[in-house]
């Protein structure tokens, strides 16, 4: 099952109002957010990092970046750094990689969420491919995933 099959039929189980959007391949969470004509504070970027040598998913608005001190602070390990894709490539193996969505549950990681997109009322994220993203509300993606909400960014 591809990934955005499997994000449609785990948010239509949970009785999740949800879009479904295709746009041109956009590589980066700020053209994702041109793409879709939404300001880049309502798209979450998943940020994939190794927090005491284990992966963790931190999801942040798109104009974000993060501060890797806060992070570490938020989850409480010594050391954070930015996963290299070979890390973390084979977590995700029904998603090309670099387009995860925000769902690291589904995939048994854990998630943070950046306080400011948990400000949001709606948010778009990505359904596993450069070209598809699903628009859902923040609070049905929070009752989901049960993500850590923590300071993780600073602006970019």
């Amino acid at each position: 099952m591809r990934c955005r099959e499997r994000l449609e039929s785990y948010l239509r189980e949970n009785g999740v109002p949800f879009q479904v959007q295709e746009h041109r391949a956009a590589f980066t969470a700020q053209r994702v957010a041109a793409a879709e004509h939404v300001s880049g504070k309502v798209v979450a970027k998943v940020v994939m990092v190794m927090a005491d040598g284990k992966p963790a998913m931190l999801v942040l608005p798109a104009p974000q970046r993060v501060d890797l001190t806060k992070a570490a602070a938020a989850l409480g390990a010594k050391e954070v750094r930015l996963a290299r894709e070979e890390e973390f490539a084979s977590l995700f193996p029904d998603c090309e990689v670099g387009a995860e969505p925000p769902f690291g549950n589904l995939y048994g990681l854990p998630v943070y969420v950046d306080r400011e997109l948990a400000k949001d009322e709606t948010i778009v994220v990505e359904a596993g491919t450069y070209t598809e993203t699903i628009s859902l509300r923040f609070a049905d993606y929070q009752r989901l995933v049960q993500p850590t909400i923590a300071d993780l960014s600073r602006q970019l």
